[in-house]
């Protein structure tokens, strides 16, 4: 076979001033194999702990009330980052911190549902740029996943599609989650194990997905213990608690009562006047104003009926308990890793991926979906907000999102919310903890640290050199820089500059100077052109005095910075007209054509179902063979979010639709045992309306007349033929039956087949893919 090359030389790049606690890789003199290289036995373990849109004031260390009590703990025995800031958007953040890019190199200039042929929206991770996991592996770890992914086009999430960017192919051994952007904890609309759907037809009641991602991330680490005792291991947990709908259980709101009586103003200043005692905003820091603090989205506490104060306050009490299940996750992973002898040599990061959000409106909803990722404008006199029992929110039976004030307060003491440039929506917070290190170097850290130098940070703590090669080429250099040296040095200077872009609106942040636009320019502006506002940070960090019209040279040097910035890093075009996120690659219209579904088997997944229903016209035929006393689900579609189904209970066939909460039935007459032809006819009205025929051999048989159209992500549940998979569409055929299962005949034949797309679809399907191509040669 000859002699094998001799390994090349891996720098050490351990962290000194940590007593050389880091990773140190075999020598020179070992041959180099095939396989991947030994770290040694010392090398630490890293946990990074992702959560969904979190407010810098939303945790213990930051001013929260919310009981946090093992987070604090890792605080106490770390550092805690007052000045880190992150992207305003989940996907472009977590595209940074895997890559080390800034979002939109690593092609993430939106989340992952958009796909408009730019460069910077690609929403896939370039082949070129190696994740953290595919460097930490390379260097001899284990590497897991578990929770939410959010870093595969939507188009590509279906069980056919290309999965070059799932997790396993980019660089993890094991995932388990969520591959889409959120889900319901309490019925999730679609897991993944590794690279396949998980295949359960309903969940037991009590089921609780945060409890089941951390038993899955235990289980993974316990299981290369039992096979490798000393193998050091990567473990990301990205949270799919916090992100709407936001839900908790029962026992977990209960333990929040009665905190949020007094109302958002005064939890707001409650938790400004805790962050000051703490020293996590310095003292010149100001509380904005309701003037410029959206004031006018926020209706006074004491303006509110007692009826909306307890609706409001239950709100809130959900969200705490959201807040409190990730701490307690937090406890488990800490405990157990204690229990190993492995905590002390753990490194674990703590963070959020932007700012908390307002798209739960001014009252909040109970009706996640019925306002809530639209292209469509809706009708007046849309109900975003189905009135039910308050006592219900959080629970399996609504999915609801809490009101802007209080995500204000998550937000306190900043401006804006998610999506936007101002610090609200990218200053977040992060905890870094490593009980080996050495103790004089923990504490509060105020220096500018951005997402993207989180995965240099991690390399470098670990040891493990970033790949210089990947998949046959050169990898790209990081944008982000090891900020190592600031956790052993107080003094270490931290980043300077960074820019920020989120739907047109940008900010350039430049040593103690951040200049913001908060809306797009017009196309004859030029993407550094509109209106800016200038914020002397050191002075106000809180962006309460807008100096701009005092320096405006200092605003012009901004915005040119800016604009160098993005024709550096992909940002352009902005989206100044509207079509940035209509247009699509021709290629979805495959995903368009009618299809036959298989029964019993696992729901097909979100998006793919989407395209045969959302904004459109469309039959449903079903081909039965019916025996004496037939019955069950035939075909569902989505969830207690909104969705509809047909069945057969009671040897009739029934339609149930769920309007975002607002239930309406219809019974046809029974059915006779043989041969039974059902098409369930949904055509498009007037005022983005749907009206449900269902015939039975050629007759009229059941109608639901006129209601809401089902929009944006809803249906969220995919289609299951057969059963009503997970999280049901109509709860009380639910409580009397679970899921349903059909039984006493055979479904022969589900065939949807779509109509044409509604006058209200902004979409336009371009030869995106042949565009990219020639550009290429």
């Amino acid at each position: 076979m000859g002699d094998r090359p001799a390994q090349p030389e891996l720098s050490r790049r351990g962290y000194e001033s940590f007593g050389g606690r880091a990773a140190e890789f075999v020598s020179d003199s070992v041959p180099w194999w095939p396989e991947r290289p030994t770290a040694r036995d010392d090398a630490p373990n890293v946990i990074v702990m992702l959560v969904d849109d979190l407010g810098f004031s939303d945790l213990g260390p930051f001013g929260s009330e919310i009981p946090t009590p093992n987070i604090d703990a890792l605080a106490d025995d770390g550092w805690v980052f007052t000045n880190y800031r992150t992207a305003p958007m989940c996907s472009p953040a977590r595209a940074a911190l895997m890559t080390g890019l800034n979002p939109h190199r690593a092609g993430f200039g939106y989340v992952a549902h958009t796909d408009p042929g730019y460069p910077g929206f690609t929403c896939e991770l370039p082949q070129d740029a190696p994740t953290l996991a595919e460097s930490l592996r390379a260097g001899g770890y284990a590497t897991f996943a578990v929770g939410k992914w959010h870093l595969t086009l939507e188009s590509r999430l279906h069980d056919a599609a290309d999965k070059s960017s799932w997790p396993l192919q980019r660089g993890f051994d094991r995932y388990f989650g969520s591959m889409d952007g959120f889900t319901s904890l309490h019925h999730p609309h679609r897991l993944v194990r590794d690279n396949s759907v998980v295949d359960v037809q309903q969940f037991p009641d009590g089921y609780f997905l945060t409890d089941e991602l951390t038993d899955e991330a235990l289980a993974m680490i316990d299981e290369l213990r039992v096979n490798d005792p000393s193998k050091p291991f990567f473990l990301y947990y990205a949270h799919t608690s916090v992100h709407g709908p936001i839900q908790a259980k029962e026992a977990d709101i209960a333990r929040h009562r009665g905190r949020y009586e007094a109302g958002w103003n005064a939890l707001r200043e409650a938790r400004f006047a805790r962050q000051r005692e703490l020293g996590v905003v310095p003292p010149q820091a100001e509380l904005p104003a309701d003037a410029i603090a959206d004031g006018d989205r926020i209706p006074s506490w004491e303006s509110l009926s007692d009826e909306d104060r307890a609706l409001f306050a239950r709100h809130m009490e959900v969200y705490a308990a959201a807040v409190d299940e990730v701490d307690q996750s937090v406890g488990r992973l800490v405990e157990h890793l204690r229990r190993l002898g492995e905590l002390e040599n753990t490194i674990v990061v703590l963070a959020s991926d932007n700012g908390g959000t307002a798209e739960g409106g001014p009252s909040g909803t109970r009706s996640y979906f019925a306002q809530f990722g639209h292209s469509a404008p809706v009708p007046d006199g849309w109900v975003r907000d189905v009135p039910r029992d308050p006592e219900d929110i959080g629970g399996p039976r609504l999915f609801s999102q809490y009101p802007t004030g209080w995500a204000r307060v998550s937000n306190t003491p900043f401006r804006s919310f998610k999506s936007s440039t101002y610090e609200g929506g990218v200053h977040a917070p992060l905890i870094v903890s490593w009980p080996a290190a050495p103790a004089r170097a923990r504490g509060i850290r105020d220096q500018f640290v951005f997402v993207s130098d989180l995965a240099p940070t991690i390399l470098e703590l670990t040891g493990v050199p970033p790949l210089a090669e990947l998949r046959g080429r050169p990898t790209q250099e990081p944008d982000g820089r090891s900020v190592a040296g600031v956790l052993a040095d107080p003094s270490a200077e931290g980043r300077e500059a960074q820019y920020f872009e989120c739907v047109g609106r940008r900010a350039m942040v430049d040593g103690e100077w951040k200049a913001v636009s908060p809306l797009p320019p017009r196309r004859e502006e030029g993407a550094a052109g509109g209106s800016w506002e200038l914020y002397h940070l050191a002075d106000d960090p809180t962006e309460t005095r807008d100096l701009a019209a005092s320096h405006p040279e200092r605003v012009t040097a901004l915005a040119d910075r800016w604009l160098d910035e993005a024709w550096n890093n992909a940002v352009l075009p902005l989206d100044d007209d509207g079509t940035l996120h209509s247009n699509r690659p021709e290629t979805e219209a495959r995903l368009e054509a009618p299809v036959s579904l298989v029964p019993f088997r696992p729901p097909l997944e979100r998006f793919r179902s989407a395209k045969l229903t959302v904004l459109k016209s469309f039959v449903v035929e079903a081909s039965l063979e019916l025996e004496e006393g037939a019955a069950g689900v035939l075909v569902a579609h989505g969830d207690q979010g909104g969705g509809y189904l047909l069945a057969i209970e009671d040897g009739a066939p029934i339609i149930s639709y769920n309007a975002y909460g607002d239930m309406h039935r219809a019974r046809g007459a029974a059915l006779q045992p043989g041969i039974r032809e059902l098409v369930l006819r949904v055509d498009e009205l007037e005022g983005l309306r749907w009206r449900l025929r269902l015939e039975v051999d050629g007759v009229p048989s059941a109608e639901i007349a006129a209601v809401p159209m089902l929009l944006g992500m809803a249906p969220f549940t995919g289609i299951s033929v057969g059963y009503d998979y997970g999280g049901p569409v109509d709860w009380d055929l639910h409580e009397r039956h679970r899921a349903f299962r059909f039984s006493g005949g055979r479904i022969s034949r589900l065939r949807y087949v779509p109509g044409a797309r509604s006058r209200h679809d902004p979409t336009v399907l371009r030869a995106i893919g042949e565009a990219v191509a020639e550009l290429a040669d």
